[in-house]
């Protein structure tokens, strides 16, 4: 697993040990950030259920300023918090160790309001639609936020909140890219 493309291309990134945490496949990464970018000029991105923290470098290191990346597994945080290093700039990074609902609550608290939200939880545990509507409910999302969702092939996310709307999904094998863009 490394980072694909921009500041910090090509660095190699360290996974999770075991087989309970699916990181996103390098094919998938790329082809997901040519679809919502390929890069940014600024923004905030939040990375909800973070794993290695893949997702989150590869947004900052394609342009976006800052990243939260949460997991509420203590050996991903450890993984997490490795990986932040090698970018050698960890000021850009806020990593917490949090339950996805519990994150969100917290940021509120923070006036954060996020450009780009990636949720690639586990596939036996997605509660996205709760956690969408959350999202807007604290209104953590800027005004052209987009939201990125990886599930389940089978996953189908239908009746979001009124300020937001699905605007492509993709298939890659078992896995599926939902993109929904916030549209008030």
């Amino acid at each position: 697993m490394r980072v694909i493309s921009g500041e910090y291309g090509g660095r190699r990134l360290k996974a999770l040990k075991g087989q309970n945490t699916r990181p996103t496949t390098d094919k998938i990464k790329e082809s997901l950030f040519h679809i919502i970018g390929p890069y940014f000029d600024g923004g905030k991105v939040l990375d909800l259920y973070s794993g290695s923290g893949s997702l989150g470098i590869e947004a900052v290191s394609r342009g976006m300023t800052q990243a939260y990346l949460v997991d509420s597994h203590p050996a991903a945080v450890a993984v997490i918090k490795e990986n932040v290093e090698m970018t050698r700039e960890t000021d850009k990074f806020t990593v917490w160790k949090k339950r996805d609902i519990q994150a969100l609550e917290d940021l509120s608290d923070t006036g954060e309001r996020f450009d780009l939200v990636l949720l690639d939880p586990p596939y036996a545990q997605q509660e996205l639609k709760k956690v969408i509507s959350r999202l807007v409910e604290l209104n953590l999302l800027a005004e052209t936020a987009t939201v990125v969702c990886e599930t389940d092939r089978h996953v189908s996310i239908s009746q979001l909140n009124p300020k937001l709307s699905v605007s492509k999904e993709k298939v890659y094998g078992t896995s599926k890219i939902t993109i929904i863009e916030r549209v008030d």
